[in-house]
C-alpha cells in the first residue's frame, strides 16, 4: 500500500508499508524546479526480487543495521546464530529483514504516517519479541524526520537505520562524485577484507577519510589507500563528534552545486555509515528510465556501528526489558 505524504512548501514524498520504504522524495533545486531524489521502484514486487544490495532502496533496516562478524554475537554469555546474508556475515537484519515485511499502518495524515511492526523472537535468528514503531514526518522546515522507538521482552540487540539512495541532480543523473560532503567526525572504524570493523577508532586526518572541511566526493576516490579498496570506494562507518551522547547532532551536509539543493543529517546516533553507491553497475533502471550506474547515490546511514555486539569497546546495542530504544534522523533540504 503506497501513501503520499507532503509539506505546506510542496516537498512530498511517496511511502509503502512494505519495508516502510521512501518510494520518492521531490525536492526542488535553486530554481524551483522539482527533481525526484532518491533511487527506487514503485513496483513492490521489484523489491522483493533485487540482489542483497538493491532491495535495501529507500528501506527502513533492522533489528540490526550493518554487518555482524559471522552472524554471530553473545549477550550474558548466550551465543546467538544469525541468518547469513552478506559473505561470511549477517547485514542489515538477515535473509528476510525489517525491509521484506509488510508493517502496519498505525495513523497517517497529509504530512505524517506511523508504522508499527512485531519481530517474533527468534526471527532470523535474533532473541526476544520485538515491538517496533517508526514515522515518517515532513515538516515546514523541510525536514524529514524519521523516528524509531521499540521494546523488548528479553535481552536482545537493536541498530534501525534509514536507507534511501539520494542523488541531488536526481535520481538515475549521473554520479554524486561531484556531490560536496562534510561529515562531523574526527575518526571513523576502518574495516577488514570482509568489512567488518577492526575494533579501531582510526583519525580521519591525512586519509581520504577526512570530510571535515566541505570536499567534493570524487576527489579523492582513486588514492592509494587500503581501506579505498577494501570498501571499493566508501562503505566505512564514521565515528561522529558528540558533545553528549544521545542528543540530537548535526552529522553530515550533502551539496549540489548544479543544482543548488542542501540535504543536512541530523541523527541521536553516535554513528554514520557513507555508503558511495559502489556496486551499482547499469544494470538496474531507475523510475524515469534512466541506469543506475556506479556512485550514482549517496546513501548516509545514522547508526550504532557496525559489528557493535562483537566490540564491547563500541557504545552498546543491547536492548532490556524495561528499557526503550529511541532515534532520530533528520535530513533537512534546502538550497543554496
Amino acid at each position: 500500500m503506497k501513501y503520499t505524504l507532503s509539506n505546506a512548501h510542496g516537498l512530498r514524498c511517496t511511502v509503502t508499508d512494505f519495508g516502510c520504504r521512501i518510494m520518492d522524495l521531490w525536492v526542488p533545486d535553486r530554481n524551483g524546479n522539482e527533481a525526484d531524489v532518491v533511487l527506487g521502484t514503485y513496483d513492490e514486487d521489484k523489491y522483493r526480487n533485487y540482489g542483497t544490495g538493491e532491495r535495501f532502496l529507500g528501506a527502513t533496516i533492522g533489528r540490526f543495521g550493518n554487518r555482524i562478524a559471522k552472524g554471530r554475537f553473545s549477550i550474558d554469555g548466550k551465543e546467538y546464530a544469525l541468518a547469513i546474508n552478506n559473505g561470511e556475515n549477517a547485514l542489515h537484519g538477515g535473509v528476510l529483514g525489517f525491509d521484506m515485511v509488510v508493517w502496519n499502518v498505525e495513523s497517517v495524515s497529509a504530512d505524517s504516517i506511523l508504522f508499527s511492526y512485531v519481530s517474533a523472537d527468534g526471527e532470523e535468528g535474533y532473541p526476544g519479541t520485538l515491538k517496533v514503531k517508526m514515522s515518517y514526518a515532513l515538516t515546514d522546515n523541510d525536514e524529514l524526520v524519521i523516528e524509531y522507538r521499540a521494546i523488548t521482552d528479553a535481552p536482545t540487540i537493536v541498530n534501525l537505520t534509514h536507507h534511501s539512495f539520494f542523488n541531488l541532480h536526481g535520481e538515475g543523473n549521473g554520479t554524486v562524485n561531484d556531490h560536496v560532503l562534510t561529515i562531523h567526525a574526527d575518526r571513523y572504524t576502518p574495516v577488514d577484507e570482509t568489512l567488518i570493523p577492526t575494533g579501531e577508532l582510526a583519525p580521519v586526518e591525512g586519509t581520504p577519510f577526512d570530510f571535515r572541511t566541505p570536499t567534493v566526493i570524487g576527489s579523492r576516490l582513486e588514492a592509494d589507500d587500503e581501506q579505498l579498496r577494501r570498501g571499493g570506494g566508501y562503505d566505512h562507518n564514521w565515528v561522529l563528534n558528540k558533545a553528549e551522547a544521545g542528543a540530537l547532532g548535526k552529522a553530515a551536509e550533502v551539496y549540489d552545486p548544479e543544482s543548488g539543493r542542501r540535504m543536512e543529517v541530523f541523527t541521536t546516533e553516535p554513528g554514520m555509515q557513507f555508503y558511495g553507491g559502489n556496486y551499482f553497475d547499469g544494470s538496474m533502471v531507475g523510475k524515469n528510465g534512466l541506469p543506475y550506474i556506479k556512485n550514482c547515490s549517496i546513501a548516509l546511514e545514522t547508526q550504532h556501528f557496525p559489528d557493535s555486539p562483537n566490540h564491547p569497546e563500541f557504545p552498546s546495542t543491547v536492548l532490556r526489558p524495561n528499557e526503550e530504544y529511541h532515534q532520530i534522523c533528520i535530513y533537512k533540504f534546502s538550497v543554496l
